[in-house]
């Protein structure tokens, strides 16, 4: 399993990176810290999944996956949406709309992340 992780924050993704690790020993990890470094490493390889933070500092999470699911080899990738700031039932709304398979508030419960990033993945398959 290869898991895109998309966000700014280093601290956040070094925690999520970590319990994601513990959760799945096999995991793999790419994380990208803007839009630009994310469609850089789904250039190289599709990932399993993708966790995205909406507030990107070189474009709005909803509109990258927008962007993504544009894509034939990328549309069935699942993504789950995090977000501090972005939370509100509109917002929820806007992300499932454009096609995100959850949404998570900050801070995150690794067990309940997992336990969808789980759910996605074997109803994809």
């Amino acid at each position: 399993m290869n898991i895109l992780i998309v966000d700014d924050d280093k601290n956040f993704i070094d925690t999520l990176e970590d319990g994601l690790k513990i959760k799945n020993a096999g995991a793999e990890v790419t994380v990208a810290g803007s839009a630009r470094e994310a469609l850089d490493a789904l250039t190289k390889a599709v990932p399993s999944a993708i966790i995205l933070d909406i507030q990107l500092p070189d474009m709005h999470g909803v509109e990258f996956l927008r962007v993504i699911r544009e894509s034939p080899r990328l549309k069935q990738v699942p993504v789950i949406f995090i977000s501090a700031k972005y939370t509100e039932p509109a917002d929820r709304s806007e992300a499932m709309l454009a096609g995100a398979g959850a949404f998570f508030s900050k801070p995150v419960d690794i067990e309940e992340l997992w336990k969808e990033l789980r759910y996605l993945l074997d109803k994809k398959k």
